[in-house]
């Protein structure tokens, strides 16, 4: 069939067939008078339209708005197996898959510790499929994976960078491998990256153009988002702001040999629970202390124990915040400032999202400190906000990265 040429009534109709099916994913299930009347379409060209999207299966009846005033009408609503999608969080403790619907709905997912001397390859298929299987689907079945990863894969040569702590994942044939391992689309993106397009699409930076969000997990990041779009760099590393050279931190060089900077050494989970001790803060999983640690480490737990050693001090701090809790809450909010100013002063961003474990640990007590000092700090004063998406970031951010190219492909009615 000849692509559809500006002003046709085939483009018309796909660019009407697709906005009735983003009011379907924003307000759920609708009457065809309510999608008439939200599109402007009168009530018979609603009514083909939906007849349409329903002969298709992009759409499908779901009941009736019986209970309101006058007739009741039947309601359409996406369909929600027109197309899936797969999602993975890799960290160095495991990978984590999920397979979500066309209308993001999450409907199985499956984690798979690492184990010393595992292939990517294999961790993958198995967290994948384990997934796929739980969801009821065939491989065949997904449309697009999205692949989160600490670091980045240079485009210019395809290797993972700025990730030497991830085992497994550093070949120069990774990407072939995977590609052939797996029958549809696979596409990569750099973990903190993934977090930002999480907030962009469901938490604190919707509606924002530009921002940028801090990470603090098992390492120190930064996503840059310039006009709606990430800012990836040449090499992809832009936002690897653990490298930054600081105040009050010798210079770290051979940085990539390292696998850190300054600001990592700062301001990282790894001396958090040093500087409490200095503090004298008690540690956090000291015997009857509240919000000990506990199975740090273990099998299944999210974060590897640095981490939920610095989240477990940091939410006692938020909790009682005075004393020497508040010094140290005081403490590192200056740390996570001296890198975050630099970062401020290039890009002038509109506000900075606050994510990642170890930031969010710390709560609304550990944000007013760091926006005090960021004050101090920086020429201009972005409003400093609490990411909104706590559960998983990470493999939120991977499903919704597939699922808006999937629904450029899926809800294209113009063919």
């Amino acid at each position: 069939m000849p692509a559809a040429t500006p002003g046709t009534p085939s483009l018309l109709r796909a660019m009407n067939d697709r906005a009735a099916l983003e009011l379907l994913l924003t307000h759920g299930p609708l009457s065809r008078t309510r999608i008439g009347h939200l599109t402007g379409l009168s009530k018979p060209t609603a009514s083909q339209l939906l007849a349409r999207l329903e002969a298709v299966g992009l759409v499908v009846a779901t009941g009736t708005d019986a209970g309101r005033p006058g007739p009741s009408a039947q309601l359409y609503a996406i369909n929600p197996r027109a197309a899936h999608v797969g999602g993975l969080d890799v960290t160095p403790e495991r990978v984590l898959a999920a397979v979500a619907d066309i209308t993001g709905t999450v409907v199985a997912t499956h984690e798979v510790p690492y184990t010393e001397g595992a292939e990517a390859v294999t961790q993958v298929t198995e967290a994948l499929g384990g997934a796929i299987e739980a969801a009821g689907l065939h491989r065949t079945d997904l449309r697009r994976v999205v692949i989160g990863t600490p670091g980045a894969f240079d485009p210019q040569t395809g290797r993972l960078r700025y990730a030497s702590h991830l085992p497994g994942w550093h070949s120069p044939t990774l990407l072939e491998e995977l590609a052939a391992a797996l029958p549809m689309p696979v596409e990569y993106e750099n973990d903190v990256n993934l977090a930002a397009v999480a907030e962009q699409r469901l938490g604190a930076a919707r509606g924002h153009e530009d921002f940028v969000l801090l990470w603090n997990e098992e390492g120190l990041g930064a996503a840059l988002v310039l006009g709606g779009r990430l800012h990836r760099g040449w090499t992809g590393g832009a936002g690897e702001v653990g490298f930054l050279p600081v105040p009050g931190r010798p210079l770290v060089r051979q940085v990539t040999r390292a696998n850190s900077g300054g600001y990592q050494e700062l301001a990282g989970v790894e001396g958090l629970p040093r500087l409490a001790a200095e503090l004298g803060v008690e540690p956090a999983d000291a015997p009857g202390a509240p919000g000990a640690a506990g199975a740090a480490g273990a099998p299944g737990a999210p974060h590897g124990p640095e981490v939920a050693a610095a989240v477990a001090l940091l939410a006692r701090a938020a909790a009682a915040p005075e004393g020497a809790h508040l010094q140290f809450l005081q403490s590192y909010a200056t740390a996570l400032a001296t890198g975050l100013a630099s970062v401020v002063a290039v890009l002038d961003p509109e506000i900075v999202v606050l994510s990642g474990a170890a930031i969010s640990a710390g709560g609304e007590p550990l944000r007013a400190l760091l926006e005090a000092e960021l004050a101090e700090l920086a020429p201009s004063r972005p409003r400093l906000v609490p990411g909104e998406v706590r559960e998983r970031p990470v493999l939120h951010g991977a499903l919704e990265s597939a699922l808006a190219a999937t629904r450029d492909e899926v809800f294209d009615t113009s063919g």
